[in-house]
C-alpha cells in the first residue's frame, strides 16, 4: 500500500511530468499520423522510426550532466544548502555546453553515416539525412532544455519544465503540421516540415528555461559570471553522473543495436517497429513520471537522513506504476489494432498488421517495465548509478541483443568475425519476445537491489 505521508508529495511532483510525457507524445503521435496520411510510402516510416531512436540519443548525450546534476541538487536542497545547490547548477551549465558542442558537430558531420550504421534502408537514408541538417543547429538547446530541467526537479519544481515543454509542443505541433500540409500563409514543405516544427519547439524551450534560471527559480539563479569551473564540485558530479550517463547511453545503445537488428529485417518490420516504441510509451509515461518522483524524493530524504521516507516513496511509486501499466497491458492486447490502424490509415498494410502483433507482444511485459523505470530511476536518484549500469548492461548487452538475433535470425554472426551459427528464423517477432525476456529479467534484478537497501548508503 502507498502510505499517507508519501502520497500526497508523490502525486504533486509526478503529474508535472506526466502532463510533459503526454504533450511529448502528442506531438511524436501527429508526426507518425501525418507521415501515414500525407506521406505516402514506407520509407516515410521508416526513417521516422530511425529518427525517433536519435530524437532519443540526442538528448541522452547530455545524460550523465543531467543525473549528476538532479541528484546533488536533490541532496542538498534535502540538506536545506541552497548555496551548494546553486553551484551545481552553474557547474552543470558549464559542462553541459562542452558536451552540446561535441553533440552538433558529430550530429552535423556524422548523421548520415549514423543512419547507414543503423541499417536504414537505402531508400530511407536521404530522408533521415535531410532530418538531421534541420534538428543540427539547435542541440546547444536541447541540453539547456534537459540539464535546467534536471536542476529544477531536483530542486522540487516539476512545474516550470511542464510549462517550457508544454510551450515546446505547441510550437512543434502547430508549426509541422503547418507545414507539412501548407495550411495558410505556411509553405507546403512536406518531410522537411515536420524536422522544421521540431527544431523551432525546442529553440523556444531552451530560451524559456534559459530565461526561468537566470530569473531565480525554485532558488537557483543563474549569474553568468559564476560560470566558473569548480573542479571539486564537477568531479562530484561526475561521479554520480557518469555512470548514470552510461547507463542511459547503454541503453540507447543496445536499443539502436537492436533496431538494426530488426532495419535488416524489411521496410515494413522497421516501420511496424517504429511505430510500435511510440505506441508503448503511452504506456510507460505514468512509469517515468513516478520514476522522476521517486527519483526527487529518494534523493532529497536521504539528503535529510531519512531512509524509511525515501524507501516508502519508492515503493509507492512503483505501485502506482504497475496497476498503471496493467491496464495498459489489457488494452495493447485487446485493443491494440485500434491505434495501429489510426496511425498507419491502412488497415491491410504489412506495418499496420505488425504493429498489432507488436502490442501484443510487448504486452506481457508493460508490469515488470513499470518496476524497471521506477526502480532505475529511483536508484539514480539515490545516486546508486553503478547498480542500475550494471543491471542494464546485464539485460540489454548479454540478453536482449543476442537473443534478439538469434531468435530472429536464419544465421548471426559473431561481431568482429566471420564466425556464423544457425537461429531459429522467427522474424521480427522473434526479436519482440527477446525484448519481454530482458524487461522481465531486470525488473528482478532491480528488485532484489531494492529491498536490498544497500542503495541507501551510497555517498555522493
Amino acid at each position: 500500500m502507498v502510505e499517507h505521508g508519501t502520497l500526497r508529495p508523490l502525486v504533486r511532483l509526478a503529474w508535472p511530468v506526466l502532463a510533459e510525457e503526454l504533450l511529448n507524445l502528442l506531438v511524436g503521435y501527429t508526426d507518425w499520423w501525418l507521415t501515414g496520411h500525407y506521406l505516402e510510402g514506407p520509407a516515410y516510416q521508416s526513417a521516422m522510426g530511425v529518427l525517433a531512436y536519435i530524437l532519443w540519443l540526442i538528448p541522452s548525450m547530455f545524460a550523465a550532466v543531467a543525473i549528476g546534476a538532479a541528484a546533488l541538487t536533490a541532496r542538498f536542497v534535502g540538506a536545506r544548502d541552497l548555496p551548494l545547490a546553486r553551484r551545481v547548477l552553474h557547474q552543470a551549465f558549464l559542462v553541459g555546453f562542452a558536451v552540446a558542442l561535441v553533440a552538433t558537430l558529430a550530429t552535423i558531420f556524422g548523421g548520415q553515416a549514423f543512419l547507414r550504421l543503423l541499417r536504414l534502408p537505402e531508400e530511407a537514408v536521404p530522408l533521415g539525412a535531410s532530418y538531421l541538417s534541420i534538428i543540427a543547429p539547435i542541440v546547444p538547446l536541447i541540453m539547456i532544455e534537459q540539464v535546467a530541467i534536471a536542476c529544477l526537479r531536483g530542486a522540487g519544481d516539476t512545474v516550470t519544465g511542464l510549462v517550457a515543454k508544454t510551450v515546446v509542443n505547441v510550437v512543434n505541433l502547430v508549426l509541422s503540421a503547418g507545414l507539412v500540409v501548407g495550411w495558410g500563409p505556411l509553405p507546403e514543405l512536406g518531410w522537411q516540415g515536420l524536422a522544421v516544427g521540431t527544431a523551432a519547439g525546442h529553440a523556444v524551450g531552451g530560451l524559456i528555461l534559459l530565461g526561468a534560471v537566470l530569473g531565480g527559480r525554485a532558488g537557483l539563479k543563474l549569474r553568468l559570471g559564476e560560470l566558473r569551473p569548480d573542479w571539486s564540485l564537477i568531479g562530484r558530479m561526475w561521479r554520480v553522473g557518469l555512470p548514470g550517463g552510461l547507463d542511459v547511453l547503454a541503453v540507447l545503445s543496445c536499443h539502436l543495436t537492436y533496431a538494426a537488428v530488426i532495419n535488416s529485417l524489411g521496410t515494413a518490420a522497421s516501420a511496424a517497429h517504429g511505430l510500435g516504441v511510440q505506441l508503448e510509451a503511452l504506456a510507460y509515461s505514468p512509469a517515468q513520471a513516478f520514476a522522476v518522483a521517486a527519483a526527487t524524493l529518494a534523493g532529497q530524504y536521504l539528503g535529510a537522513g531519512d531512509e524509511r521516507r525515501a524507501s516508502r516513496s519508492v515503493r509507492g511509486a512503483m505501485l502506482g506504476a504497475i496497476a498503471f501499466m496493467t491496464v495498459m497491458a489489457t488494452f495493447f492486447q485487446f485493443g491494440g489494432w485500434i491505434l495501429a490502424e489510426f496511425f498507419t490509415g491502412n488497415p491491410e498494410s504489412a506495418t499496420t498488421k505488425l504493429t498489432i502483433e507488436y502490442l501484443r507482444i510487448v504486452s506481457y511485459s508493460l508490469p515488470s517495465l513499470g518496476i524497471t523505470i521506477v526502480l532505475t530511476g529511483a536508484l539514480r536518484g539515490a545516486g546508486d548509478t553503478i547498480w542500475s549500469l550494471t543491471i542494464t548492461f546485464v539485460g540489454l548487452a548479454l540478453i536482449r541483443v543476442p537473443l534478439g538475433a538469434f531468435l530472429a535470425r536464419a544465421e548471426v554472426f559473431l561481431p568482429g568475425t566471420s564466425l556464423a551459427f544457425s537461429g531459429l528464423d522467427w522474424g521480427v517477432q522473434g526479436a519482440w519476445i527477446a525484448m519481454v525476456v530482458d524487461v522481465v529479467l531486470r525488473s528482478g534484478l532491480l528488485l532484489a537491489r531494492y529491498f536490498h537497501g544497500g542503495w541507501k548508503k551510497v555517498a555522493v
